[in-house]
């Protein structure tokens, strides 16, 4: 079951729209569905981030999410997160407010969505992945593991470009609560610390940052970690092929 759901944020103080996949009960007779809607009070929730240059329906529009959630019969939520990089603007919206918090809440009293922990999931793609990361790890007690895929994940580094103006601001400071390899740390010996599935296309520019985050949770000593890497560069073929491998990982 397809949802477009458009309702007024009161964190970015305007209209805005996300996407909604849920498992659908009562599907026999449709070719080609081979998934069932889980005998469940409520459904486990993916929250699922784009990249950059795109909105809240590029991963309908270049994936088949809607075929792989119905596989594990739960639900999906692609919120639109602007050029925010998932963080509360220094000179903008408080975007992270909004996806972190503000939206989940939104969706379990709109849909039948189950609000524990380990019902809840988040990942995404470049941009995505870096907002999938940053909310694993600090809404930690909300969400029981993420997915970053050839992510973002040195910000330091890529924080004075001009991009990042309206987010941190021209010095391009960084907080510490946005910086992964500071969260990392952070939650390193906590009980409660995300499962984090990371994975990078060996051809893509940003390999070499993945590589960085690999070794950063190893040297933290962070078990909970499952890392993949295969051809590709930062392109929706690769991306298409590990959000599977990252629901495998979840719902497996």
């Amino acid at each position: 079951m397809f949802c477009s759901l458009k309702f007024f944020s009161e964190s970015l103080g305007m209209q805005t729209e996300v996407y909604v996949l849920l498992p659908q009960r009562g599907t026999q007779g449709q070719i080609g569905v081979n998934g069932t809607a889980p005998d469940v009070e409520k459904f486990k929730c993916l929250y699922l981030l784009h990249g950059l240059s795109d909105d809240h329906t590029i991963w309908m529009r270049r994936t088949s999410i809607e075929r792989y959630a119905d596989m594990y019969g739960i639900a999906v939520v692609m919120p639109c997160g602007a050029k925010s990089f998932y963080t509360d603007m220094k000179h903008g919206d408080p975007y992270y407010q909004f996806i972190a918090r503000e939206l989940p809440a939104r969706i379990r009293s709109t849909f039948n969505i189950s609000g524990k922990r380990e019902d809840n999931f988040v990942a995404g793609l470049s941009m995505g992945g870096y907002g999938a990361l940053k909310i694993g790890l600090r809404e930690y007690e909300s969400f029981e593991a993420c997915a970053a895929l050839s992510p973002v994940t040195d910000i330091e580094l890529w924080s004075v470009n001009e991009v990042f103006y309206p987010i941190f601001g021209e010095k391009g400071e960084v907080p510490d609560d946005d910086n992964i390899y500071k969260l990392v740390e952070k939650r390193k010996n906590d009980p409660l610390r995300p499962r984090i599935f990371l994975a990078c296309g060996k051809e893509d520019a940003i390999y070499r940052e993945s590589l960085k985050m690999k070794d950063k949770l190893e040297e933290a000593g962070y078990g909970r970690f499952k890392y993949m890497e295969g051809r590709g560069t930062h392109e929706w073929a690769f991306w298409d092929v590990y959000i599977q491998h990252a629901l495998e990982y979840f719902f497996k």
